[in-house]
């Protein structure tokens, strides 16, 4: 039995080349959607640090739930105004608010945008 090798006469490498551009546009689309999404992690992380906060003030102080979320806001690498923390305790309807501002600038190429952020806690007490 006699086997014939695959021969391939003309080929251009027209479909490498299309292949090889998918790629390069999947990395380039992962590469920002990591920085971006980077941005946006820190700062649910920091809503999430002040829903429970919120959710344990009716045995806390303000000082110490500020020294908590300032904390977190280091650790996870916020720029100082993040550490700014607002908190209000009302008394009707009976709830604390606590809430931040700050902004985080993104630098890629061809890309550069800076995201302002309010996180914001509020919980009946």
């Amino acid at each position: 039995m006699v086997t014939r090798g695959l021969v391939r006469l003309g080929r251009r490498g027209a479909s490498s080349m299309g292949c090889l551009f998918s790629l390069l546009v999947f990395v380039a689309a992962l590469y920002y959607g990591v920085h971006i999404g980077e941005v946006f992690f820190r700062y649910y992380r920091l809503v999430d640090d002040m829903r429970t906060q919120a959710q344990l003030a009716s045995a806390l102080d303000d000082g110490t739930i500020r020294r908590r979320i300032q904390a977190t806001a280091q650790d996870i690498g916020l720029p100082p105004e993040a550490q700014q923390i607002r908190i209000v305790r009302r008394a009707s309807p009976r709830e604390i608010v606590i809430e931040a501002e700050y902004r985080e600038t993104v630098d890629l190429p061809l890309f550069h945008h800076t995201f302002n952020f309010h996180p914001k806690a509020t919980q009946p007490l």
